[in-house]
């Protein structure tokens, strides 16, 4: 579906742009330790981005400010999808 591969890309940018410039240091640090467990360029871009779009949702959903120590601990727990 267009829609879908149009926001998986802005998810990726978004990842990319964490990764440029090392905001949060965390994001590149997670893309480098999926890389050693051997996942591949697109799978690791798909995992962060799950923790972004989760992050996304909560501040959608609750009206609260982006929540960095959140979003580094979902981060921390993948390849584990950041949710339940």
């Amino acid at each position: 579906m267009k829609i879908d591969k149009e926001l998986r890309e802005q998810f990726f940018e978004v990842v990319e742009n964490q990764i440029k410039s090392n905001s949060p240091p965390e994001t590149k640090l997670t893309y480098n330790r999926l890389s050693l467990l051997g996942y591949n360029d697109f799978q690791i871009k798909q995992m962060i981005g799950q923790c972004v779009s989760v992050e996304i949702f909560e501040v959608a959903k609750s009206g609260q400010p982006f929540d960095e120590k959140r979003y580094v601990a979902n981060l921390n727990k993948l390849p584990k999808e950041p949710f339940d």
